[in-house]
């Protein structure tokens, strides 16, 4: 039986920080330490359309909870896994050691007050391309607002505090003691590299479910292998030369799934899409049984 899962917006994926050079890794860092509730407004303007939302915040101790319509948010790395708004499993991604090039720098931060409060503005670049503009609170060290681009220069989302409040909120038992920290596996056929980003860590279950993360530094993706297909809801599709995915986008992030010869894949993940083809493309290529295995597939699933 096929495994369905309304992955669209099931993940938070957040940016890791092991990857960045000196100057990203001390915002990212200094970011998950901070303390804060918050309400965010998140925008996006994908292939199939805009996305949106408005979330809730609380930060304590590098925990980051989130509520609202969708579970995305900026912060440390990590995932969480919700359904029908009620909190299934998380876990805290302690990224691996990375001794890739440096992929990202970021300019001197500026003065730019925000909500009435002292912040500095930085403008993340790869190269010459302008990939992300960075505020920071500079009492708390919190991400104020984050705005992302795609390579030829368009707003990909926006996060943005619409409210915020620097008095560190109280931590709810319940919610801690259901965050776990997963240690990393041995091998696995998925890639230790995909395009720009490095494989920094790799998990899997007693069933046969294999989670891995990548970063390059600042946009991050986790790649599930499954023993079976997952299957998106309402999902576009995204058409790369003969490969065909299924394609969600949610606020803030996207979801990829397809079949292969050896079960399913799915990637979730905050990148632009312009840097999807290149991350797809390093991966088991989508596969489309004959008449006689969708026969067997619609019998017994």
């Amino acid at each position: 039986m096929r495994r369905t899962l309304a992955l669209a917006a099931a993940f938070t994926i957040l940016p890791a920080t092991a990857a960045a050079g000196a100057d990203l890794g001390d915002l990212l860092d200094r970011s998950r330490e901070a303390s804060y509730s918050a309400e965010q407004v998140i925008n996006c303007s994908t292939p199939d359309g805009v996305r949106d939302a408005v979330v809730s915040l609380e930060q304590i101790g590098g925990e980051l909870l989130v509520s609202g319509e969708v579970e995305v948010s900026s912060g440390a790395g990590g995932w969480a896994l919700v359904r029908d708004g009620a909190l299934v499993d998380s876990a805290s991604v302690e990224a691996g050691s990375s001794d890739a090039d440096l992929t990202y720098r970021v300019d001197d931060g500026a003065a730019h007050p925000f909500l009435d409060r002292e912040a500095g503005l930085y403008r993340l670049y790869a190269g010459d391309v302008l990939r992300g503009e960075l505020i920071v609170d500079s009492e708390t060290g919190a991400l104020l607002s984050v705005v992302t681009y795609n390579s030829d220069g368009d707003v990909y989302c926006e996060r943005r505090f619409i409210e915020f409040d620097p008095t560190p909120p109280e931590a709810s038992a319940g919610t801690l003691a259901a965050t776990e920290t997963l240690e990393s596996t041995g091998g696995s056929a998925l890639p230790e590299r995909l395009g720009t980003f490095e494989r920094l860590d790799l998990y899997e279950d007693d069933e046969g479910f294999v989670f891995a993360y990548y970063s390059d530094g600042f946009f991050s993706f986790a790649v599930f292998q499954t023993p079976t297909v997952v299957e998106l809801t309402d999902p576009g599709a995204l058409r790369l030369e003969a490969r065909v995915y299924a394609r969600s986008f949610a606020p803030g992030q996207v979801t990829y799934s397809w079949e292969t010869r050896d079960g399913g894949l799915a990637l979730v993940g905050d990148l632009p899409p312009d840097m999807h083809p290149e991350v797809l493309e390093g991966l088991a290529q989508p596969y489309a049984p004959g008449i006689l295995g969708r026969i067997w597939k619609n019998l017994f699933g």
